[in-house]
Order: C-alpha cells, then structure tokens, then sequence
C-alpha cells in the first residue's frame, strides 16, 4: 500500500480517473472526453492562437506607428493650414463661421449646470454661436430645473435654445437629428457635440475650428477626453488606462495614417454639410456617432484627431453604470459591422487599402476579436485545458504574447503602471460582458438596440460625503451571479491544478479568482 501512495505515484498519469471525480459526472467525463472534448478543445485553442496572433500584430503595427508619429509626424498645425481666425475690416464678425453647440441630456439633474455653463462661457462672438440643448428628459421636475438654467443664461445674452421631443424616438442620434431642423440652424457651418458632463475649455472652438475652416476636405476634429474623477475608486482608474489608450495610440494612429478614427460621439466638431451629405444621424444602432463616422470615411471626408486638446469628462463610478456602458460600446460596434460590411466593400470613393483597414484592423480586430479572445482563451479554454493534458497550449500563446500585448497597452497611462496586473485582471472579467454584447451585436439579437444612458453624478458624491449622509445599499444590483459563478468554476481548476496539474497556472487562476469574487459581490466602484 505504501508503494501505490508514494509521491512517484502520485501524477495525472498514475492516478485513476475516478479517484478525481467520484461522481457520476466523472463516469460522463471519461466517455466524452477522448471523443468529444478532447478534439473541441483543441480546436478552440488554435482558434483563440490564431486570435491572439492577430491582436498581436494589431497591436504591435500601432506602437509602430505611434513611435514614428512622436519621432518624425509634423504637429496637425504643420500638416494643415491653420491660423487664427480674426475679425476683418470688411466682413467683420462674418469671418467667424457661425457655430452650433448641442448637448443632450436625459435626467441629468447632477451634471447639466456644469455642460451648459462650459458651453456658454467659450470664448466666440456671441452673434455668430447658437447653444442648443436637446433635452428628452422624462422627470419633470428635471425639465424645469434644465429650461430655468436655459433662461438664465439667455438673460444675460447667450443665444441659448431649450429643446424638447414628444418622445424618444432614436435616443441621441434622433435628438441630434431633430436639433439640425430647426430655422435658427440653417446658417450654421459647424456643430460641435458635448454631452452632459463635459466641460471644454474656453479656447476649445479657436483652437478647433480653424482646421475646418482652412482644410475643406477634413469634416471631423476630435478632441481627447480627460477625466475629472479618475483618482475617485480602482473602478475610473481602470477605466482611465484603457481609454487613455484609445486615445493615445487608437485614435492618434487611425488619424496619421488613414484620416480615419472613430467618432468618440462628443467632444467633436463636424461640418454640418458633410453629415448631410452621408445621410444624417440614423439609429440604427446604438453607437450613432461611429455610424456616422463611417459612412463619412467612405465619402472620403479626413477626420483629424488633437491630442492636445483636451475636455474634461466623467468617468462612471458604479459597476451598474459602466456594464451598461460597455454593453452599448460593444454590442454597437459588432451590429454595425453586421449591417455595413457589405457597403463598405461595395463603396468605389475610398481605396482598397482603407476599405481594408476599416473592416480588419478597425472593426474585426479591436471591436470583435479583441473582447473574445480575451474571455474565449484567458477564462474558458486555457482553464479547462488543465483538465484536459491531452491538449497543450504552447507557452508564447498563454504567457509571452499576452504579456507583450499588456506592456504595449500601458503606453496611454504611464502613472497607473503599477496597476497593470490588476488591470489584467480586471480587463479578463469584463471581457465576459463586452463578449456577451458582441455576440448580441453580430446576432441582432433583441438587446442589440438596448440604450440605458450612463448615471452621471457630478459632484454630488463629493457633497453627499462632506454632509456625512449614509447611502442605502441595495444587495440586488451589487450581488453579482455570473462572476460568482465563474470564480467557483476557476476556483475549482485553480485547486486541480495544485492537486494534479503539470503547468503551475494556478497562481494566475487564484487571483483571477479573487477578481471574479470581489466584482461578484459588489466591491468594485463606488456604491451609490
């Protein structure tokens, strides 16, 4: 007896299946697995390689590139004309095209005194500037608050519009819509789009307008986002390195190489005429804004992205909210590409070589692939690959490439490098809910046009905590069933492979445990 119990004897080879599992689901492993799971396996591992491979060379194209905008690209005022744009002795304040901002807002009641002050204090001849607020507010209480804030600012000589809809038809995009059709826009050149929370800088339309202005063929100025609440919870911080990245090396690559990014949906200047001439707003999907950025990019209109001018914004600090938001970023995207495709390789006013681009790099790539490799390979098939010797998943694919993949990703936020693990972390569990929404998207399944506004609260949570007020928790929205389901099941594979794996992957699948169980119960983000 000693002999059979000796450590020698004690490996995945040696030791008889059913001492593994004791159960009848052991018995209908050992049937299956050699048949069925075996083969499946296998094939979802070369999959998830050939994946990884190409968000590899994605991502490493981009740092390419980006090194070689930081080194040798021309400064936008280089590559473009600009200058400032002046009153003339003979046209006087018509030299300053006429300007619409709109800001639309859905019960904003946190945020819309702070949008609609920034707005109202840029700095453009007041004559040639039109404020328009487009308020599909369902409390009225909301309503009064936002039209009475309107009224002010119109007292004192902003030519501020307060509009309303009888309904919601189209969410943002059907009220962006309806706000070009009023008679005071008609003379407009120019709108420019800030949501509720943002908070552009006095110079933002000097600084921005000119390159539309002197560069007829560019529709599009882009400015980077910035956030106001990044250091509030580990939740907007994580945030904060992915979308820095977006900005830093997505958009900055997109804009030096093709001209072409997608539209972030606020904190953009475009030429009214050019979205006129795609077709207008449509709701089609959810994410409006890249609609309309790629049906602009086949009309062969240049989109311009300025790192350096920036808006301040805000991030959402509940996991409620940012789930909702991430299902909107990701199911839009993969249902846009479902309807679009076929137009975009039908479309003759753009090259071969764009058309390519959008479809692989900008839409297969970074809004399919990239969410589904990460949940696919990091929480399914490399874990149950532990279960299964049988199947090897080679080490560049489990560990080197996705290691350079991460460093190359840090660039956007230096400051948060020492958060990078816990970013990894983070990002596999979210992979789940943003792989949930792309397949939703690629299917047009019935949530494909779900829009639940992101909650912004403003200041409130600041002044709420300096009045030392208690929040009531609701144990429903922070109970979390699937990522408490799935920190069981990596759980369970974390304590196999102690017992009786050869590949030592179980100090990954702790921690990756222990994210699953602390966003699983709740403690993640700010509880409101």
């Amino acid at each position: 007896m000693a002999d059979i119990i000796s450590n020698d004897n004690l490996t995945p080879e040696l030791i008889p299946e059913t001492t593994v599992f004791l159960t009848p689901f052991g018995t209908l492993w050992e049937l299956l697995k050699a048949p069925l799971i075996v083969p499946l396996l296998q094939v979802g591992v070369y999959i998830c390689l050939a994946m990884i491979v190409m968000l590899f060379i994605e991502r490493l194209y981009m740092g390419v590139v980006i090194i070689l905008v930081r080194l040798f690209w021309k400064k936008p005022e280089q590559r473009y004309k600009w200058q400032p744009i002046c009153k003339d002795a003979e046209t006087g304040n018509l030299c300053y095209p006429k300007v619409l901002i709109q800001i639309p807002m859905f019960n904003e009641k946190e945020v819309y005194k702070i949008s609609i002050g920034a707005a109202c204090g840029l700095a453009w001849l007041t004559d040639r500037l039109v404020i328009q607020v487009l308020d599909d507010s369902t409390d009225q209480n909301i309503k009064d608050m936002i039209e009475n804030e309107c009224l002010r600012w119109a007292s004192k000589g902003v030519n501020i519009w307060y509009q309303i809809r009888k309904n919601r038809v189209g969410y943002k995009a059907g009220a962006l819509k309806d706000g070009l059709t009023h008679d005071y826009v008609e003379d407009c050149k120019y709108v420019t789009i800030f949501d509720a929370d943002f908070r552009p800088e006095p110079d933002f339309l000097q600084r921005a307008i000119p390159f539309l202005e002197f560069n007829p063929k560019i529709t599009l100025v882009q400015a980077r986002w910035r956030f106001v609440n990044s250091d509030e919870c580990l939740l907007t911080r994580m945030q904060e390195m992915s979308l820095d990245y977006h900005f830093t090396v997505e958009q900055e690559v997109g804009s030096a190489t093709h001209a072409f990014f997608g539209f972030n949906g606020t904190g953009g200047v475009w030429r009214i005429a050019a979205i006129n001439e795609c077709g207008g707003w449509k709701d089609r999907t959810t994410v409006e804004d890249m609609d309309l950025a790629v049906r602009a990019g086949l009309q062969g209109w240049k989109f311009l992205y300025l790192g350096e001018l920036q808006v301040k914004s805000e991030l959402p600090n509940t996991f409620k909210a940012f789930c909702y938001q991430q299902h909107r970023w990701s199911c839009g995207p993969a249902n846009l590409f479902r309807k679009m495709v076929l137009e975009i390789i039908r479309t003759k006013k753009v090259t071969v070589w764009k058309k390519v681009y959008v479809i692989y790099s900008f839409f297969l790539v970074r809004k399919i692939i990239a969410h589904m490799v990460t949940f696919f390979f990091f929480c399914v098939v490399l874990p149950f690959s532990i279960l299964v010797p049988e199947v090897e998943v080679p080490v560049w694919g489990a560990i080197y490439i996705p290691c350079i993949i991460t460093i190359l990703n840090s660039v956007g936020t230096p400051r948060s490098f020492h958060l990078l693990f816990y970013w990894i972390l983070f990002e596999n569990v979210m992979s789940f809910h943003r792989t949930k929404a792309t397949i939703i998207g690629l299917l047009d399944a019935k949530r494909s046009n779900e829009w639940v506004v992101t909650k912004k609260l403003g200041d409130c949570l600041k002044n709420r905590k300096l009045r030392h007020i208690k929040f009531k928790i609701n144990f429903g929205d922070r109970i979390h069933v699937t990522e408490l389901g799935f920190a069981v099941f990596l759980f369970f594979i974390g304590c196999y492979d102690v017992m009786y794996g050869r590949r030592q992957y179980f100090i990954y699948i702790f921690l990756q445990v222990i994210t699953f169980l602390i966003i699983g119960v709740g403690y993640v983000g700010t509880v409101v």
